[in-house]
């Protein structure tokens, strides 16, 4: 058995004599701490770690999960304190830092840093507001953007602000006031043209890779296309993760033009170039608290499409019992919601309801993807016929709105650059542009899983599929996740795989198998 560390000295008794930093006083203000990097992922929330005995701690007064202020050799910080009361990971004359709290500070091992409790956020009076049913104008949003992206509010008050806006309780106004805000926070782009199209899928739908389809499409027609996407927040992959397995995607803004510039259109990463920052800060306390926020998700589809400069945008929203917007009146109205705050920030909005039922196309997972979207733009006789009817559903609606063609007309532009090489040969060609083209790779390890009785697939269940390809290792191991062999219809045999999973150590392949052994129904055979 493990010896339980000895407390320190000061955390067993209040009148326990203050331990003085070398050369210091009991003020924080005059003793300083040498920073000591903890190595500790926590996200986008700075973290600093204090001894309970050390004499900052002590002299400032400060308390286990305190908002305190952070002040470095370059730039200062505000961040949440937790307080060491056992243990020899640090020395008093020490302070820890999280890797987010180390990197915003630009620090150097042994630096000298001071602490004082933070200020209160005059933006918290602002969510209080909301919080008891107030009306909130661009002002107030303005400055509780501003606070969120400048690191001034806690996961907590974050949370706080979230849950005030969700449930309906955001006018249309209201949302509005928060898009613009967030496309302030940030960079925006601009562009010497005059249209300039781009498309977003609300997601939920695994395998429904259309983006690297769609863009080389549109540009190979003289359209511009500057696509940014998202990295995977609670999926097997985002579109940022699977054209990472092919290219480059985290460029600069200047470096992001000059593709564009080049070749009509890109796909690149949005989180490198500061567009809409608070969104990736807001999205991932929401999937904390399993929120579905309709005017939250309004204004973080809409902020980054005007940041990157877009004036056309076509809105892909699969809809089915296991995707993200489950039925017809929740995907209508998502789809009101969109135009209207669309109309209202001069964006001209197209919207898809589309197919959510089941999975689209074979793989699921970053590389798996990738294969997927490889073969239909190469034409290629196993291609997924479901993958290439989707992504010209939305080039065609893109083509459309780009001022091409009407209808059919802007279907078969659509259809005939995919079929002649055209797409192919664009995709390349921004490929080459963003930093070369590369081929995704395959993951080390495989185990099929298949169907324990005959019968025909009656469903597939997409969020307990896309578990599974998360639990391979999927989206932070690229070449992770499932390759699905069944679709909804299909004739199946005992036996037979209906997926298979793709891993990158054996132990990831086990940790699936245990969720897949305690969830028989991913794919539900009808005898």
């Amino acid at each position: 058995m493990n010896p339980i560390p000895a407390p320190l000295p000061a955390a067993a008794s209040p009148t326990a004599p203050i331990p003085l930093s070398p050369g210091g006083g009991a003020d924080g203000g005059s003793a300083p701490l040498r920073a000591v990097r903890l190595g500790i992922d926590t996200h986008h929330e700075p973290v600093v770690v204090l001894r309970a005995d050390s004499a900052v701690c002590r002299a400032e007064g400060f308390e286990a999960h305190a908002r305190i202020e952070v002040i470095g050799p370059q730039r200062s910080i505000i961040a949440t304190l937790n307080i060491l009361t056992a243990g020899d990971l640090l020395q008093p004359d020490q302070a820890g830092l999280s890797e987010s709290a180390w990197r915003r500070l630009d620090l150097q091992p042994g630096d000298a840093l001071r602490f004082r409790y933070a200020q209160p956020s005059d933006s918290m009076s602002h969510v209080r507001a909301k919080i008891y049913g107030q009306h909130l104008g661009e002002g107030q949003f303005d400055a509780i953007i501003g606070d969120i992206v400048a690191g001034r509010l806690s996961n907590v008050e974050i949370s706080a602000f979230l849950v005030a806006c969700a449930g309906g309780r955001m006018s249309a106004a209201e949302v509005t006031g928060l898009t613009r805000a967030m496309v302030q926070a940030g960079s925006r782009l601009s562009w010497a043209h005059p249209l300039v199209v781009d498309k977003h899928c609300i997601g939920g739908l695994p395998g429904n890779r259309t983006t690297p389809i769609v863009v080389p499409i549109a540009a190979s027609l003289g359209l511009v296309m500057p696509k940014t996407s998202s990295r995977a927040i609670t999926s097997p992959a985002g579109t940022a993760d699977t054209m990472e397995t092919l290219t480059r995607v985290d460029l600069s803004l200047e470096a992001m033009r000059r593709v564009v510039e080049a070749e009509g259109g890109c796909m690149t990463w949005g989180g490198a170039m500061n567009m809409s920052p608070a969104d990736d800060l807001l999205i991932r306390v929401e999937r904390t608290l399993d929120l579905d926020s309709e005017g939250q998700l309004v204004a973080s589809v809409l902020s980054k499409k005007i940041a990157a400069g877009s004036t056309h945008v076509v809105i892909d929203i699969p809809t089915g019992p296991t995707a993200k917007v489950r039925s017809q009146d929740d995907a209508l109205s998502l789809l009101r919601a969109l135009q209207a705050t669309a109309h209202a920030v001069g964006l001209k909005l197209h919207g898809i309801i589309s197919d959510g039922t089941q999975p689209v196309g074979r793989g699921v997972g970053p590389a798996l993807e990738a294969h997927d979207v490889l073969a239909v733009l190469q034409n290629r006789a196993d291609a997924p016929d479901d993958l290439r009817q989707r992504a010209l559903q939305v080039a065609a609606a893109v083509v459309e709105l780009g001022g091409l063609g009407r209808g059919q007309a802007a279907h078969d532009l659509a259809a005939a650059a995919l079929a002649d090489g055209r797409a192919w040969r664009k995709f390349q060609a921004i490929c080459r542009a963003q930093g070369g083209l590369r081929e995704p790779g395959v993951a080390p390890f495989t185990h099929p899983v298949a169907a324990g009785q005959s019968g025909r697939v009656a469903r597939i269940d997409n969020r307990l599929l896309a578990r599974a390809a998360k639990l391979a290792g999927a989206p932070h191991a690229k070449t992770a996740g499932l390759w699905l062999a069944v679709h909804v219809g299909d004739r199946v045999e005992r036996g037979q795989p209906l997926f298979v999973l793709h891993a990158e150590s054996r132990g990831e392949i086990d940790y699936a198998l245990d969720f897949v052994a305690r969830h028989p129904a991913i794919v539900y055979l009808e005898e």
